[in-house]
């Protein structure tokens, strides 16, 4: 059965690449696209791929007229979660490649997927590496009592943290919280010093130029300490296999899910 697929970002540095490899899918149709700036063209002409015959609208809203299975948002965070919910209101499935949802964005989409059977997939990246530092940073969690996040990325990503950084910091929240030796309200100084508490994690961003994405988390002990760390290249290749799985799953799954895992046999 051939899935129709809705890409909302289909222009962008991470969509582009996955429209490009859904044309060369046998059971994946991209039915439409969302990018504001070439609204009313194919996708194909934009993208230079002629398999690509999808019209491109200039809001979810407009694209959705056209039925589809699945609708991938890939945007922006101010627009993410009122195309999800569109999606979910007009009986598509969701997969989410776009960060900087809060957890009550999650909590109101998850309440919106529930009612209408619909599962969503929400995966702050997509590469295999990413899967396996969550994977391998919650073993580590339930051994190592203190540890701190840092997030890594381009000097004009407008959000912090990351997608990844957030997730990373909920996930573990899901094994336990982290205890540090001196509490955050005893700070001396700059409360800000330590960072940002996301899920209850400390997490540091740093916005540099010569970084894409990358995710740090060190767990520490006396006299020990453990870093696992993900870097992202230039690229937006590394991300596709991971989304086209999740399009392929997310049909599986009812309300929200995060993590590629969710649909990985790991």
């Amino acid at each position: 059965m051939t899935i129709k697929v809705c890409l909302a970002g289909a222009t962008g540095w991470a969509g582009s690449e996955l429209a490009r490899a859904m044309a060369h899918t046998d059971d994946l149709a991209l039915v439409a696209a969302v990018a504001r700036k070439s609204a009313g063209r194919v996708l194909g002409e934009v993208l230079g791929e002629p398999r690509l015959d999808g019209q491109v609208y200039a809001s979810a809203i407009e694209a959705l007229s056209q039925p589809c299975d699945v609708f991938v948002e890939y945007t922006k965070p101010d627009s993410a979660r009122a195309n999800i919910l569109a999606a979910l209101e007009h009986g598509a499935h969701v997969v989410v490649g776009t960060s900087g949802l809060s957890e009550s964005d999650f909590a109101a989409i998850d309440a919106v997927a529930r009612r209408q059977n619909r599962g969503v997939l929400a995966c702050g990246n997509f590469a295999l590496t990413v899967v396996l530092l969550q994977k391998f940073a919650e073993s580590a969690a339930r051994l190592i009592p203190q540890w701190e996040i840092i997030d890594y990325a381009h000097d004009n990503k407008v959000d912090a943290p990351s997608g990844t950084a957030r997730e990373l910091a909920f996930r573990l929240s899901q094994v336990r919280q982290p205890a540090p030796t001196v509490p955050l309200d005893k700070t001396v100084g700059p409360r800000e010093a330590r960072g940002a508490s996301v899920a209850g994690t400390q997490v540091h961003s740093l916005r540099l130029p010569g970084f894409v994405i990358g995710a740090e988390v060190i767990f520490g002990m006396p006299d020990q300490r453990l870093t696992i760390r993900h870097d992202a290249g230039s690229g937006a290749r590394p991300y596709v296999d991971g989304a086209l799985l999740a399009v392929r799953k997310v049909a599986t799954l009812v309300g929200v899910h995060r993590g590629l895992d969710c649909v990985l046999d790991l």
